[in-house]
C-alpha cells in the first residue's frame, strides 16, 4: 500500500514538473526561425499563394521568420514525406493539401508516411470550390441533362485532368461512379493545356478550381454545369450545386491546411492554431483568400483530423474503384 502510495505521489509530481514545462514550451515557442513545407512548386498555384499569405503572416504575429522550402514531387509526396520525418518540436510544419494528403497514399504504390498516423492537424484555413465545366457545344444545361447524354453516348464523352491520379481526375472518377455513366479520362500535364482543348472541343467535360475558367464563363466560352461543392460558390452564385441538382452528396472541393509532425507538443499546435485562427478571421486575410477565388473555412485540430480521415476515406475508394494508377 504504502509502495502504492509512493507511485502515485511520484506520478502527480511528475505530471506537476511536465504541465508548467509544456506551458512555458508554448510561451517561448519559437524562439528560431520556423520552417513550413510546400510539396508543391514555387508559385505553381492557387495553394503556394494561399499557403505564402498565411506564412507572412504568421511570420509577424509569431514574432519569428518563417522559411517555406518547396518540395514538390510524387504527387506531394516527397515534401510530406520530409515533413512527417521531422523533428515534432514546432520547427517543422506542413503545407498540407488534398491531393498530397487525401489522394497520394492511395495512388502512388510507395508513400513513406501515414497522413493520419504520422501527422498532428493544427488548421485548415482554406477551401477551393470546383465545378463541373463543359464545352458550350455539349448539350447539356444540367447536371441531370448531362448524365442523361452519357448515357445516351456510353464512351463517347471524354472529360480531361491535370494527370492521373489528380483531383480533377479523380472527380470525374467520382462523378462516374455516382451517376453510373461511361465516360472517357484524357489526362494532361498540367491544367493549361486541358483548358485549352477543352475551348477546341477534343474533350467536353473538365472539373477544376472555378477560378481558372472565370475569365471564359463570363464570355459564354465555357458553361458551369455546376459547383461541385455542397454550398454554392460566391464566384457563381446562379449555378446550383451537384448535390442540389441530382447528385445528392456529392461533394469534391481543393483544401488547404497546417500540420505538424505527430508527437509535435500539445500546447505548440494550441498556440500554431490559435494563431492561424485569428489570422484567417481577420478581414484583410478573409478578403485576400476570397479574392483567390477561394473560400475561408477554418477547423480546429480535431475537426480538420476528421475531416481528413473523411476525405482519404472517399478518395480511396474512388482510387481503387477506379483502379487509378499513377504516371
Amino acid at each position: 500500500m504504502r509502495v502504492t502510495h509512493l507511485l502515485v505521489g511520484l506520478t502527480a509530481i511528475c505530471a506537476a514538473m511536465v504541465l508548467p514545462a509544456h506551458s512555458a514550451c508554448a510561451q517561448t515557442y519559437p524562439t528560431k526561425p520556423v520552417r513550413v513545407i510546400f510539396p508543391i512548386a514555387a508559385g505553381s498555384s492557387s495553394n503556394d499563394i494561399l499557403g505564402r499569405a498565411l506564412t507572412q503572416r504568421l511570420a509577424a504575429t509569431l514574432g519569428q521568420q518563417i522559411v517555406v522550402d518547396n518540395r514538390p514531387g510524387t504527387g506531394g509526396g516527397i515534401g510530406s514525406e520530409l515533413a512527417a520525418k521531422s523533428a515534432a518540436d514546432g520547427y517543422t510544419l506542413l503545407l498540407g493539401y488534398t491531393g498530397a494528403l487525401a489522394i497520394a497514399p492511395s495512388v502512388y504504390e510507395k508513400v513513406g508516411f501515414d497522413p493520419v498516423r504520422d501527422f498532428a492537424p493544427v488548421a485548415r484555413f482554406a477551401l477551393i470550390p470546383y465545378a463541373m465545366i463543359v464545352n458550350p457545344a455539349v448539350s447539356a444545361a444540367s447536371v441531370k441533362q448531362l448524365i442523361a447524354l452519357a448515357r445516351a453516348r456510353p464512351g463517347q464523352l471524354n472529360f480531361a485532368s491535370s494527370g492521373n491520379g489528380s483531383l480533377p481526375h479523380l472527380a470525374g472518377e467520382l462523378f462516374k461512379l455516382a451517376a453510373n455513366i461511361d465516360l472517357v479520362h484524357v489526362p494532361y500535364k498540367a491544367g493549361a493545356p486541358a483548358v485549352t482543348d477543352l475551348l477546341g472541343g477534343q474533350v467536353q467535360l473538365y472539373f477544376t478550381g472555378i477560378t481558372s475558367v472565370v475569365p471564359f464563363l463570363k464570355v459564354g466560352k465555357l458553361r458551369a454545369i455546376a459547383v461541385t461543392t455542397l454550398v454554392r460558390s460566391p464566384l457563381l452564385p446562379d449555378v446550383s450545386t451537384a448535390s442540389e441538382s441530382g447528385l445528392p452528396g456529392f461533394d469534391v472541393a481543393s483544401w488547404l491546411g497546417i500540420l505538424a509532425p505527430a508527437g509535435t507538443p500539445v500546447p505548440i499546435v494550441s498556440r500554431l492554431h490559435a494563431e492561424i485562427a485569428r489570422i484567417c478571421n481577420a478581414a484583410d486575410m478573409r478578403n485576400f483568400i476570397l479574392s483567390q477565388g477561394s473560400e475561408p473555412a477554418l477547423q480546429d485540430p480535431a475537426q480538420f483530423g476528421g475531416y481528413l480521415k473523411t476525405e482519404i476515406a472517399k478518395w480511396s475508394k474512388v482510387v481503387k474503384s477506379a483502379n487509378v494508377k499513377a504516371d
